[in-house]
């Protein structure tokens, strides 16, 4: 059985990853930083009779990481495939937010995967085989308010999976960026709540995925068969949008000029309303 390594699998995409390639008939290492607070997926694949290795890894620390991956080889041999979902955000304008908190978000989101990244490589390289599948999220194409922490560390995670890509492909190792639109998880839950803020930019995130997680919500499993979908089709294609709303708002982004999308965003609530309704054909605040 070929492996897999998924780090952040205690909730949402990570957690309906491991079940969707445990299904699909992979040995899976479902990593997390925590696993005695989160003990569901263990308990599931135990009920179960699944093939998934519960490990505690902490990406944030080259020791745990280290650690993790060399307690996987030791059971199951070389990771096969290396999924990097852990992830967290913090939202909140450039003014308000600490640098520990667009520090704390850019250690999980961009040098966690590149820990991971750089403990498979030499494996992967030498055998001349393996898949790594990123996942990134829409806000890896574009960036605004009050999800810059965010945007950033997804941007950085998209340059490293491009150049990645372009090392690898030589040696028969597929690279894989997944983009997913709004899902519906506890992070997107949290953004939904909203916040305090002398900014609006707080409220009209809250807005609009109060408004997407009620009328169209996405499953995170959705994402997760897309990633055992691209770990199967031997596909070389780069990066994956999943979603309903994920092609949308990227085509949103890239059909408008810089200056543009920085007005938009800058706009009075009025404006903001108006010209969200013509881009995209309904009301950014269906309760006004």
């Amino acid at each position: 059985m070929p492996s897999v390594l998924i780090t952040g699998t205690s909730k949402g995409i990570g957690y309906e990853t491991a079940l969707a390639f445990a299904y699909a008939g992979y040995n899976v290492c479902a990593t997390m930083r925590n696993p005695s607070k989160a003990p569901a997926l263990a308990e599931f694949a135990k009920h179960k009779k699944l093939p998934i290795t519960v490990t505690a890894m902490d990406v944030d620390n080259d020791e745990s990481v280290q650690a993790g991956i060399a307690e996987v080889e030791a059971h199951h041999g070389p990771v096969d495939v290396l999924v990097n979902n852990a992830g967290i955000e913090r939202l909140g304008s450039i003014e308000e937010l600490s640098i520990d908190d667009f520090r704390a978000v850019m250690e999980t989101n961009y040098f966690g995967v590149l820990r991971c990244v750089k403990a498979v490589v030499p494996q992967m390289r030498q055998r001349r085989s393996g898949t790594i599948i990123n996942i990134s999220s829409v806000a890896g194409t574009f960036s605004h308010p009050p999800a810059t922490p965010y945007c950033a560390s997804k941007w950085a995670l998209e340059a490293l999976t491009e150049g990645l890509a372009c090392e690898m492909k030589s040696f028969g190792v597929r690279v894989a960026l997944v983009e997913p639109g709004i899902i519906d998880t506890a992070m997107a839950r949290r953004i939904s709540s909203g916040a305090d803020s002398v900014y609006p930019h707080a409220t009209r995130i809250a807005t609009l995925f109060t408004a997407t997680l009620s009328e169209t919500p996405v499953h995170p499993s959705l994402v997760a068969q897309k990633v055992v979908e691209i770990t199967q089709a031997n596909t070389w294609q780069l990066r994956h949008p999943v979603g309903p709303d994920a092609v949308p708002i990227i085509a949103l982004r890239k059909g408008l000029t810089d200056e543009q999308w920085i007005d938009l965003h800058s706009a009075d609530e009025e404006t903001y309303r108006q010209r969200m309704s013509a881009l995209t054909g309904k009301d950014p605040d269906p309760t006004v």
